[in-house]
């Protein structure tokens, strides 16, 4: 307990995946990929309890020999595609409220993200406190500058394609941009049921390096985790 607060961390894991199939269970470098990150938050120093939130009972059972709970299984309409991320928390969050478990902060771990350590983990808990802040969400410096990409149109055409101040400018002129990297969200539960949102006003970002950065969606980038991984 960090400062006093319960904090719970909620890793979300369903059984359906369209870019990689059962990848949350596919073994990564010797272990199933959701393995990972219940390790690394079973690592971490504030942390109290750790719960799997799936639709899925071959994934509840792997999760449980790792470590996690499993008290509920996600109903169905949260366990699609289209399903949200903070609804799924969120959802978590009453659940176990029924139980009479209450927690003053949830930090969503998505399975996807085994390059995350637990020292990332520990460090975006601690610059919320030290910020003062309601929520921290982790982001990854872009390769690909922002400036130097765009829609096309039907035929093609790169007329304006490159916004006019990143013309012949090299990538360490330009300004520094972040994107999220899916490795942590983490918020206060009451900023979180207002917000509907991990994002806010109060919210601030945790930069992690594009090495821990790895989002695993399809089978390129199982296969760029495992390399870095075994490297």
């Amino acid at each position: 307990m960090f400062q006093n607060k319960k904090i719970l961390a909620l890793i979300p894991a369903r059984g359906g995946s369209k870019g990689l199939s059962r990848k949350n269970i596919k073994l990564l470098s010797g272990k199933p990929l959701i393995a990972w990150t219940i390790e690394r938050a079973r690592n971490s120093k504030y942390i109290d309890e750790i719960v799997v939130s799936t639709d899925d009972e071959e994934i509840a059972e792997v999760s449980k020999q790792y470590g996690a709970e499993i008290p509920f299984l996600r109903p169905e309409e949260l366990a699609t595609d289209e399903a949200k991320g903070v609804d799924v928390a969120l959802h978590a969050v009453e659940r176990l409220k029924t139980d009479g478990r209450v927690y003053d902060l949830l930090i969503l771990l998505q399975p996807t993200s085994p390059l995350r350590v637990s020292e990332d983990i520990d460090k975006a808990i601690e610059l919320l406190f030290s910020k003062s802040a309601k929520a921290v969400v982790s982001v990854h410096e872009i390769r690909h500058h922002s400036y130097k990409a765009n829609n096309l149109p039907e035929d093609g055409c790169m007329k304006d394609f490159i916004r006019p101040e990143a013309m012949n400018k090299n990538r360490q002129d330009l300004p520094v941009f972040y994107g999220l990297n899916g490795a942590i969200y983490l918020a206060y539960c009451d900023y979180m049921e207002r917000q509907k949102s991990f994002f806010g006003n109060e919210t601030f970002a945790y930069i992690m390096p594009r090495k821990r950065s790895v989002d695993i969606d399809d089978e390129i980038d199982f296969k760029m985790a495992e390399t870095l991984l075994e490297s």
